[in-house]
């Protein structure tokens, strides 16, 4: 089919199929949190099977995510997100067919499979159409917003989609199935779009050609790009096991929430993301000083869980500051790979960046669910939670000085315009 120059508009109507994309993704991972009371009482799952749901997520990506950034390097994004679109929505519907723990989990992996490498194609998609024509932080940012926007509604599932829950775990499993087709939907019509046109020229292209995958190229990566990719792995393990495998199930224990009350607090975070994840891309691309911005909201992280711990401000506050943290630092880290590898290793460096992230998350959410067994965390002993809250907390620390280690590097002869706006700063080549 032929290829047609690319104007504006196409530009946006790709990112806007792309981020519907990851909208029902994100929906289904996020769709364990809802149900995670109602699987302990009905279904007598503990803590740590609950995580491992979560966390059998991840363990794939953390041998395949590297060799599936090099696979959407040499294939192309278009067929790489539609591959693993459909995996999405198998894995989501065996999860919703059986209340058998290994069922579930064995559907969980299979989603895991697919999703975490349709994500590094979406990224790489927007890379490259938005790469030359400016704007790609605020267009990774709006990505993220509209996904964090299927988190939410994922969050918000117990209050729109109450009597689903009323029937117990599989409705909403169920819902969350159905969401993944969409994801598969749109899939299909990026391809469509992009097999029509090309986008512009980014900064390093030219003679280049895709190369061979070597380990040698990965650790030749510069030492601001591991600084990124250790606050990554910290600041996402956190994140996500906190607000979408426990926190609703503590904030119910702990806080004596009903599950629509603990729901509607749990988005809070993503709400925040929503609406700041944006504006924070906006000014990066404007103003620069991205790693000083990600030094700040990796500050927000513990700050948040000491909060959670009752120093002197509400639940509320203490979410909305957690949102503000998720909002600041994903806005500005994945557009800032871009400036510290070449367009030619882009799938490779997203890929390592996901894999370690998900060995992260997938050890986190192991680690806080046999913290909340051990203890014997719940309704009847909210402070059994408490060692998992120090655990987050502790990694929440670790993040924020990993982040002021990228900025001092940044402020150094060794920068890479990561504190300059895209007018002024300059790709790296190296």
């Amino acid at each position: 089919m032929p290829h047609t120059s690319v104007d504006a508009g196409t530009r946006w109507w790709i990112l806007l199929l792309l981020s519907l994309l990851v909208f029902g993704n994100y929906y289904v991972y996020d769709s364990i949190a809802p149900v995670a009371e109602i699987l302990s009482r009905e279904l007598g799952f503990s803590d740590t099977q609950i995580g491992t749901l979560n966390a059998i997520y991840s363990l794939p990506n953390i041998f395949l995510l590297l060799i599936g950034g090099v696979i959407v390097d040499r294939f192309g994004a278009p067929l790489v997100i539609i591959a693993t679109a459909s995996m999405v929505v198998a894995g989501a519907i065996i999860t919703a067919t059986s209340g058998d723990f290994t069922t579930m989990a064995i559907g969980r992996l299979v989603y895991g499979l697919g999703a975490e490498v349709m994500l590094v194609g979406a990224t790489v998609a927007i890379a490259i159409w938005f790469g030359g024509a400016g704007g790609v932080a605020f267009a990774m940012a709006l990505n993220l917003s509209i996904a964090r926007a299927g988190s939410y509604a994922a969050d918000l599932s117990p209050v729109w989609a109450g009597s689903l829950y009323e029937q117990g775990w599989q409705p909403p499993l169920v819902l969350a199935a159905v969401m993944a087709g969409t994801s598969l939907v749109f899939a299909l019509a990026y391809w469509w779009m992009d097999s029509r046109h090309t986008p512009a020229a980014m900064p390093g292209d030219g003679d280049a050609t895709v190369e061979k995958f070597e380990w040698r190229n990965v650790v030749r990566f510069d030492q601001s790009f591991w600084y990124l990719l250790v606050l990554c792995v910290l600041f996402y393990s956190v994140i996500f096991p906190f607000r979408s495998t426990f926190a609703i199930k503590y904030f119910q224990h702990a806080h004596s929430m009903l599950l629509e009350d603990a729901a509607i607090l749990n988005s809070y975070v993503y709400l925040a993301a929503i609406i700041f994840t944006p504006l924070f891309g906006w000014i990066a691309d404007r103003h620069g000083h991205r790693s000083l911005a990600m030094m700040i909201g990796s500050l927000l992280l513990p700050l948040s869980f000491l909060g959670l711990f009752g120093y002197g401000w509400g639940l509320n506050f203490t979410m909305l500051l957690l949102g503000i943290s998720f909002s600041l630092v994903p806005a500005i880290m994945w557009p800032a790979v871009i400036k510290l590898t070449t367009k030619e290793k882009l799938g490779t460096a997203y890929g390592l960046l996901f894999m370690i992230q998900n060995a992260g998350m997938m050890t986190a959410n192991i680690v806080a669910g046999w913290l909340n067994d051990s203890n014997a965390a719940g309704a009847d002993n909210p402070a059994g939670y408490t060692p998992m809250l120090m655990f987050f907390l502790t990694l929440a620390c670790l993040a924020f000085l990993f982040a002021l280690a990228l900025w001092r590097r940044e402020l150094g002869p060794h920068t890479h315009g990561l504190e300059l706006p895209d007018q002024v700063g300059q790709r790296n080549s190296h």
